[in-house]
């Protein structure tokens, strides 16, 4: 949870652990859109984010003015982000829903706030307490935490093992945002799960080499 702020007590079922990890894989890899029980909460859209578009999502770029766009720091050619409003919002937020919903980015398709419950990264590093809020209200289904313990502590080793190697990590891959934190530590967390003969996993700490070449065999989103 992050910590940074007052937990107001409040809980949103996030669902199952177990389950919700393969299912942020495929959304991660673009692979399949999150299914995010919003509800009626619009914080991402509000919280001040550059949205990130890939040059082949050809329906989408059509839809946006090409004004709002811009290319993408330390991404190739043809990639652009759009920018916010000066209330915060993303441009295309008309009327408290999203005016291209159909031809969205993909960033959007595949943006799930609960990726900081799981990883214990604070959305308000980066000043957006609206989405921390809402993290802070997840809560992933209790009974199934003995089984996946191992799972979700290594989630938030591997975000305590980019925050404490940071320097050592190549700068051009190096996360900037709690957002690029909590995604590049759920890609990665499997390196922190080690198992021994007798099949029992249990948290564990790779070199700083090794995790760099892990990271540098990630594919761009």
């Amino acid at each position: 949870m992050d910590g940074q702020t007052e937990d107001t007590g409040e809980r949103l079922d996030a669902g199952s652990l177990a389950e919700w990890v393969p299912a942020m894989r495929l959304a991660i890899s673009g692979a399949d859109d999150a299914d995010v029980p919003c509800g009626s909460c619009t914080a991402c859209c509000t919280s001040s984010q550059f949205i990130h578009v890939s040059p082949d999502e050809t329906a989408t770029l059509r839809r946006i003015p090409k004004a709002l766009l811009f290319p993408a720091p330390r991404l190739p050619v043809g990639h652009v982000v759009m920018g916010f409003t000066e209330r915060g919002h993303c441009p295309m937020f008309v009327d408290n829903a999203c005016s291209i919903y159909d031809d969205r980015p993909r960033t959007c398709r595949t943006y799930d706030c609960r990726i900081f419950t799981a990883t214990g990264v604070g959305a308000s590093e980066d000043g957006r307490h609206d989405i921390a809020h809402r993290t802070r209200a997840w809560e992933f289904t209790a009974d199934e935490w003995g089984a996946v313990a191992v799972t979700a502590n290594a989630m938030r080793a591997a975000a305590d093992f980019i925050r404490t190697h940071r320097t050592a990590i190549p700068s051009d891959l190096a996360p900037t945002t709690a957002t690029q934190l909590a995604v590049l530590a759920f890609e990665l967390h499997e390196l922190f799960i080690s198992e021994n003969a007798h099949g029992v996993k249990a948290v564990a700490s790779p070199t700083v080499s090794a995790f760099n070449a892990a990271l540098l065999d990630l594919p761009l989103h």
